[in-house]
């Protein structure tokens, strides 16, 4: 393969890396202490969370949209990917004063 045509893939693969075609991005939320960490400001469609649940009772993570309900037993975590932009309320069905929010970026 000539150079010119190296140069040109090469070209061509770095046009299309930088497309504006973004790649899913992992945040992790703990749950300790019968507290949600604090979800990242920079959530968007396609992210996946983590939810981890560091404490020795069981929790959920519960969207009062209904548009997701992880159950995290004691010392586990569990996977979401974001499905919709908006701003999503959850808490735990277990301990309703345990809230927290999702600001959910297109």
């Amino acid at each position: 393969m000539g150079s010119l045509m190296k140069s040109l893939l090469l070209l061509a693969a770095l046009l299309w890396a930088s497309s504006g075609f973004a790649s899913a991005t992992e945040y992790q939320i703990t749950i300790a202490g019968m507290k949600f960490a604090s979800p990242t400001a920079e959530l968007h469609v396609g992210d996946v969370i983590v939810w981890r649940n560091d404490d020795i009772f069981r929790h959920t993570a519960t969207a009062r949209d209904k548009s997701f309900d992880i159950d995290l037993p004691p010392k586990s975590e569990s996977r979401m990917t974001i499905g919709e932009a908006g701003a999503i309320d959850f808490y735990c069905r277990f301990h309703p004063a345990m809230t927290g929010k999702l600001e959910v970026r297109p």
